[in-house]
């Protein structure tokens, strides 16, 4: 490899690095000069092979590459081919004879950004060749950035609808459902939090929150499957630790690492009886609001789905759910964030904390605020980092015995 043009001790280029891939000495030297003429203080590097330049670009990318199409270890198409793998993101130019120019369309046409003829070139249009190469090769990737954002979105909108569906609630809803959902910062795409509300033909209703362990396209499919197959067994009649170990199942079928699990509490209420029927599976607990007091409640459960596989047992509890009063339940991002600049985190304690802080609002500005006050105690850290999806339930007025027909 040699070096043509050194670029000046101290100075800045005019914007461009510039590798030039040509095995003829002569037509290297002419190169040089356009360089010198129409990119005062550009750097210019020298290689004989693809095999060469390859090299430099796999380290030290160029802006822009200067292209024969005939060297010793590659031909034709192939050359800007073996380049692109290389570094698909630096600005081509092909550099054809005066013979050679549908073989310039044809490198255009297969991804370079423009074609010189050898000999041909006076140093005004060389210069604005290589700068409109490389603003060409810029507007690109920032299309493509731009199409891998759209498409982002509407994967983001695809599982979304899959983790958090609209409540299923037959004929007049025996309950009040508010539901929030906050993607964590450190993630474009959703995480593996996931809920549903499902009303039976009885006075029953069913819900479902859960948590898949990690992030990423991989752990929201497996929620999506989770909540899906959830919906599917309540529909069907299915329900307590049984329908535990059929998700269990399907999250062993699902997962794509075998060290992951699903944190998942389960409820059945029934308006009759103002009941609440609880199975928690590693799941965090969740915040009993009645009028101005805010509690943990906490009920004994086992272990996550895919911890202990077909071995595992889900005390059921049951609890009394007074008139006026509402469940909260929520995935772990909205305590585990931190406090400040240091290591200290948020935690149970201090969401109950915040929780009581709050005054007697309704259920969905209560929810606002408490996901609020979490998120800028941990500002200092950039917010919250892991996803957060929220869920209240109280029983509807039709529900409600003192006003019930």
């Amino acid at each position: 490899m040699s070096s043509l043009v050194e670029r000046p001790s101290g100075a800045e280029p005019d914007g461009l690095r510039i590798l030039l891939v040509e095995d003829d000495r002569a037509d290297a030297l002419l190169v040089q000069e356009l360089v010198a003429d129409a990119a005062s203080g550009a750097a210019l590097e020298w290689v004989r092979t693809v095999a060469q330049a390859c090299e430099i670009l796999s380290t030290t990318p160029p802006d822009c590459v200067l292209l024969d199409l005939h060297l010793p270890d590659a031909h034709g198409l192939e050359s800007l081919e073996r380049l692109r793998a290389a570094a698909a993101d630096v600005a081509v130019v092909v550099l054809t004879g005066l013979d050679q120019e549908p073989m310039g369309l044809a490198a255009v046409a297969a991804g370079a950004q423009d074609y010189l003829v050898k000999g041909r070139v006076e140093p005004e249009l060389f210069g604005r060749a290589l700068r409109y190469a490389v603003q060409r090769k810029q507007a690109e990737r920032a299309a493509a950035a731009l199409r891998v954002g759209q498409m982002r979105a509407r994967e983001n909108a695809r599982l979304e609808r899959g983790l958090l569906p609209t409540p299923l609630l037959h004929g007049d809803p025996l309950v009040e459902v508010v539901t929030r959902y906050r993607p964590g910062r450190a993630h474009s795409l959703l995480g593996g939090d996931f809920y549903d509300v499902v009303q039976d033909s009885d006075d029953r209703v069913h819900i479902v929150i859960g948590d898949v362990s990690g992030h990423g396209p991989d752990e929201a499919a497996t929620g999506v499957a989770l909540r899906l197959a959830w919906r599917t067994l309540v529909l069907s009649g299915i329900t307590g630790t049984r329908q535990l170990r059929l998700l269990e199942q399907l999250l062993l079928a699902e997962r794509t690492g075998k060290h992951t699990f699903a944190t998942v509490t389960t409820l059945t209420l029934r308006a009759s009886q103002r009941s609440v029927r609880v199975i928690r599976a590693g799941h965090p607990g969740m915040l009993l609001r009645d009028g101005g007091t805010v509690r943990w409640r906490e009920v004994p459960g086992g272990p996550a789905l895919g911890f202990h596989p077909g071995q595992a047992d889900w005390p059921i509890q049951d609890f009394e759910l007074p008139a006026h009063a509402e469940l909260i339940l929520l995935t772990d991002g909205l305590f585990e964030g931190h406090i400040g600049a240091g290591d200290e985190r948020l935690g149970e304690d201090g969401l109950l904390r915040l929780a009581r802080s709050l005054p007697a609002i309704e259920p969905a500005e209560f929810l606002d605020n408490l996901i609020d006050r979490a998120e800028a105690l941990a500002e200092q850290q950039g917010g919250l980092a892991d996803d957060v999806a929220v869920l209240s339930v109280r029983w509807s007025r039709r529900a409600r015995p003192e006003v019930a027909p």
